[in-house]
């Protein structure tokens, strides 16, 4: 049997800084603070270097999910967070996406993440801190498959 994995989204899959770059300098000013309110803002992202790839080969090994929370004033990142995962993830995230305010709430052996908030620093399984700015996907790829 699979070991389960779930993997975030901002800052970890999707380069969220590639967003507020696309952003209007308007919206950036409206939001100021709360960036992630900008309608809009989560479909224009890019994938964070390697991770698509890294989301494909971990699937062989691992029952995987992307597990991020959308924001509450932000009816447009909900939509559009599935969209991306259509657009860059493909058939292996088919039904795989959940968003959540509480990721502590799923059960799982590994959850990749940048940050402990909204549950995931009481995530009962393994935290595993993803740096968007250090970190490197095929580091993560290679630690994961010797504990699949």
């Amino acid at each position: 049997m699979k070991k389960t994995l779930y993997i975030d989204m901002d800052n970890v899959l999707v380069d969220f800084q590639s967003g507020l770059d696309r952003a209007s300098q308007e919206d950036k000013i409206k939001h100021k603070g709360n960036e992630d309110e900008i309608p809009d803002l989560f479909s224009k992202m890019d994938p964070m270097p390697g991770a698509v790839e890294a989301f494909h080969k971990l699937s062989e090994f691992f029952d995987t999910y992307i597990l991020s929370t959308a924001p509450w004033e932000n009816q447009s990142a909900w939509s559009d967070k599935l969209e991306w995962v259509k657009k860059h993830l493909g058939a292996p995230a088919y039904k795989r996406l959940i968003l959540t305010h509480h990721k502590n709430l799923n059960r799982g052996d590994f959850l990749i993440d940048d940050r402990p908030n909204n549950g995931a620093g009481e995530f009962q399984g393994t935290l595993i801190k993803f740096d968007p700015k250090t970190s490197k996907w095929s580091d993560v790829v290679e630690r994961l498959l010797g504990k699949a």
